[in-house]
């Protein structure tokens, strides 16, 4: 497994500008959520990008911080498409297991590839996969492993709470109380393991795939 790469050690004022533009993004973003309603399209292509790819844009022309864009290197492309579907499909594969597990689905063949609406769907995923990788680990997780470079758990931890939180006004407006503990624990998994892929790949591209393969594979199996 590759060493992990030492990050430079944040600036105090930098972390205080990180600490504010995650709170106010999660405030204005709970807001979105709960109040505004529109189509899934606006909410993976502009809303987003809105909520985002703007703070993060405004964290790194505000500190000069051009190590939060090392992940997104060019070089880094192929090998993060193929190491995404790899470590998508073992996501996938959980998911999909937890949910034959947990409730009384049976196993059938479907023909999802030859689906139109698929296609759009897993658009639509890698849209989601992007601007959250952009946001939740090349903005907050790096920032947070130079600010606690000597106790790298803590600034994963911290990465996954901020994942899990933003996750949950979404969860509670799409699915039945009930369900929602088993949904938080899925989200937790997932936090976690795209938090420990990073530390060790530094490839955004490897989260958006695995990102989006994980994401399709809950709409198929919990949509």
């Amino acid at each position: 497994m590759p060493s992990k790469k030492k990050l430079p050690q944040a600036n105090p004022i930098h972390f205080s500008l990180f600490v504010l533009l995650v709170s106010l993004t999660f405030i204005l973003w709970v807001v979105y959520r709960f109040r505004l309603h529109f189509p899934i399209w606006f909410d993976e292509t502009v809303g987003k990008a809105l909520f985002f790819a703007a703070p993060t844009w405004v964290f790194i022309n505000a500190t000069r911080a051009k190590s939060l864009l090392e992940s997104w290197q060019l070089s880094k492309l192929k090998p993060g498409l193929l190491q995404g579907i790899a470590f998508g499909g073992i996501f996938g594969f959980v998911a999909s297991l937890t949910t034959l597990f947990t409730s009384s689905s049976k196993v059938v063949a479907a023909p999802l590839f030859i689906s139109d609406v698929f296609w759009w769907e897993f658009m639509m995923a890698l849209l989601t996969g992007f601007w959250e990788t952009l946001f939740f680990f090349s903005f907050v997780l790096t920032v947070l492993l130079q600010m606690y470079s000597k106790d790298t758990l803590k600034a994963i931890l911290w990465a996954v709470f901020i994942f899990v939180a933003f996750h949950v006004p979404n969860t509670l407006l799409r699915f039945q109380l009930a369900d929602v503990p088993l949904q938080i624990v899925l989200l937790v998994l997932f936090a976690v393991g795209q938090s420990l892929i990073y530390l060790y790949r530094r490839n955004s591209y490897t989260l958006v795939i695995s990102h989006a393969v994980w994401g399709m594979a809950l709409l198929v199996h919990m949509g």
